[in-house]
Order: C-alpha cells, then sequence, then structure tokens
C-alpha cells in the first residue's frame, strides 16, 4: 500500500466516524506516522507504506475515531507559528484564542503581564515571545499544567521572564501589572453534557467549567484584577460566544472602563476587555 492509498483509506474511516475535519487529520497523523514534515507528505504519496509505520498510523487512526484531538494523539499543537506541547492535564488550545493575542498585541507593550489560568502558558509565552523585554507571571491551580506551561516557556525561549505559581487566581500574586489575561473556564455545568466528545472527555474538567453559570471565573476575576493593576492598565478575557453582555457588566460593575466585546474571525462574541482607571478609589493613597 502506498503512502496516498493509506491516507485516502483512512480519512474514508474518518469520515464515517463522523470527524468533520477527517481528511487534514489523517494527513496530519500519517505524517506523523512515517516521520515526515506535514508539508512535505505531499512529494512522498506515492512511497510505498513501510508495515512499522503502517502499525503506527493504524494505532494513531484507531485514537482519532475514538474522537480523541490530533493534538493530544500528538502531544503538541501549533499556536500563533509556534509550537506547544499539550497532554491530558491542560486545555487544547483553541485557534480562537488567537483574537485574544491580535487584541493584545494591537495595544501598548506592557512591562509586566499577568496570566490567569495558564493551562499549557499559551497566553503568556505567545506574548512574551512576541513582547521581547516584558516580563510575565502565570498561575494554574494545577500543579501539572504549571510544569506543561514551564516545558513550553522553556521550548519556546521565555523561561527567564515567566514566573509560574501555582495558585487559585490571584492568591499568592503580588505586584501590580500592565495587562491580564485569562482564557478562565467559562461552561455552565449544565452545558457540559452537549459538548462534543473531544473536548468533554480529553480536556481537564476543571479547565472547561466552573461547576456553576459560567461566569464565576469572571466575577472572581474582574473583582480582584483592579488592586494588581496599574491605572490604564488592561484586563481581558475569553469568553463563551453568547455570554459578552453578561461579562461586559461584570467588567463596569468591578470599575472597569472603556469595556468592549470583540468577535472571532467568524463574528461571534470571543474576547471582552477593559481598562483599569486612572483615578479610582482602590488606586489611591
Amino acid at each position: 500500500m502506498t503512502l496516498r492509498e493509506a491516507l485516502l483509506e483512512a480519512a474514508q474511516r474518518l469520515e464515517v466516524a463522523g470527524i468533520e475535519a477527517a481528511a487534514g487529520d489523517a494527513r496530519a497523523l500519517l505524517a506523523e506516522a512515517v516521520g515526515i514534515a506535514r508539508d512535505r507528505l505531499t512529494l512522498h504519496l506515492g512511497d510505498d507504506l513501510e508495515p512499522g509505520a503502517a502499525e503506527r498510523f493504524a494505532a494513531l487512526i484507531a485514537r482519532r475515531e475514538a474522537r480523541e484531538p490530533v493534538a493530544k494523539i500528538l502531544g503538541r499543537r501549533e499556536f500563533w507559528g509556534r509550537t506547544f506541547e499539550v497532554t491530558a492535564d491542560v486545555l487544547d488550545p483553541r485557534p480562537e484564542t488567537e483574537c485574544l493575542i491580535a487584541e493584545a498585541l494591537a495595544g501598548p507593550k506592557p512591562l509586566a503581564l499577568l496570566d490567569l489560568g495558564t493551562g499549557s502558558g499559551i497566553l503568556a509565552v505567545t506574548l512574551l515571545a512576541e513582547w521581547s523585554g516584558a516580563r510575565g507571571v502565570a498561575t494554574d491551580i494545577s500543579e501539572a499544567a504549571i510544569k506543561v506551561a514551564a516545558r513550553n516557556a522553556a521550548r519556546n525561549g521565555v523561561a527567564a521572564r515567566l514566573d509560574l505559581i501555582r495558585a487559585d487566581w490571584f492568591d499568592g500574586v503580588t505586584g501590580v501589572f500592565d495587562l491580564i489575561v485569562s482564557n478562565p473556564p467559562y461552561i455552565a455545568a449544565t452545558e457540559m453534557a452537549g459538548l462534543m466528545p473531544e473536548v468533554r472527555a480529553h480536556d481537564p474538567r476543571g479547565a472547561l467549567t466552573d461547576e456553576a453559570d459560567g461566569l464565576s471565573a469572571y466575577r472572581a476575576i474582574a473583582g480582584g484584577a483592579g488592586v494588581h493593576l496599574h491605572p490604564g492598565g488592561r484586563l481581558m478575557v475569553e469568553i463563551g460566544w453568547t455570554q459578552g453582555p453578561e461579562v461586559a457588566d461584570i467588567l463596569r460593575a468591578a470599575g472597569f472602563e472603556a469595556v468592549a466585546v470583540l468577535p472571532d474571525l467568524e463574528g461571534r462574541d470571543r474576547v471582552v476587555c477593559g481598562v483599569w482607571p486612572v483615578r479610582s478609589r482602590r488606586n489611591e493613597p
């Protein structure tokens, strides 16, 4: 069997299993099985599939048929042009999260940033890699996630500028920042059963839901952010696409100004941001 024949057969299997991006997923897994860069695979589709590679490919396809995400199978995810380790202990970063990165980079460069609930470190590491000279602090309640974030910081050359703390939101965080970012658990407990199996069965439950209405993390973050932001500092959070008005109201109630709800590339609400006022009761000596 050639690589082309194996690829077509695998894509058909994934389609039958209900996988939306069957062809692309099969291609990524075949490249992994044969040890060829995905963008070079086309040059080798006429080659014979060696027995060892065939066994590896079959095992990978079986995992995808069982609805395990490709990133979790490969153990890595491409994000903003960089490679990040992804394990069962962290959320598989979504492409939509790049909208928060784009919006952050469009604003002023911070000297110091804070990433709450960092998971794989995707936000803090990406922003520090883009902003040379900036320093960051990232927190997560999961020790396993902190270890993944540390490896990603090292892989992407920012470990010396990122302090990682095991903490529940602001617990143990000292100092004041120019930017706070977060992609917190925002799925309501009642919505968990309706998630795709790739998400429900393979992302940490604590990274998905607050076991309540999906808004408790925003209340905690907005309520504690003011004492950790310089006047004029920004808070930016990713949201579920139906949560824009509610999260915006939470930020306004906490004292933020210039609150805005920003869309993703499909036009759905995805990021809420606000500015801590230059003069506020909590900023005064």
